[in-house]
């Protein structure tokens, strides 16, 4: 019998999953960022760059099929594809932002959230 995960090391496998899938599928710049001392709204930010509009959807598109297909989660919300400059696809305990080079230069998430572990 397969003992039930904390939300903790269930947030740590997405995000983990998450850089690995971008990374594999040519994400610039993937990067994790422990959150949850600093936030409510999620336990880990995962941020990728992608190189054109629809590198950003093909991205997203890869990272919402695969972690579907090797976890079992969906993301509850998803956040500003009409653009491609910018797509959010919140799961909750983890925040995935895939940016243009523009979109991550003009929200500096890594910035922001500068006191956040930051995981290669």
């Amino acid at each position: 019998m397969k003992e039930e995960r904390t939300q903790k090391e269930l947030a740590r496998e997405i995000a983990e999953a998450a850089a690995r899938i971008l990374d594999a599928k040519k994400g610039v710049d993937v990067t994790t960022l422990e959150v949850g001392a600093q936030t409510v709204l999620a336990d880990y930010f995962v941020l990728a760059t992608g190189t054109s509009n629809t590198h950003v959807r093909a991205l997203a598109d890869e990272a919402e099929f695969k972690l579907n297909e090797e976890l079992g989660v969906k993301p509850g919300h998803i956040e500003g594809g009409d653009g491609n400059s910018w797509i959010l696809l919140d799961y909750g305990c983890v925040v995935i932002h895939i940016f243009t080079a523009q979109g991550r230069e003009f929200y500096k998430l890594e910035r922001l959230w500068k006191d956040a572990g930051a995981q290669e």
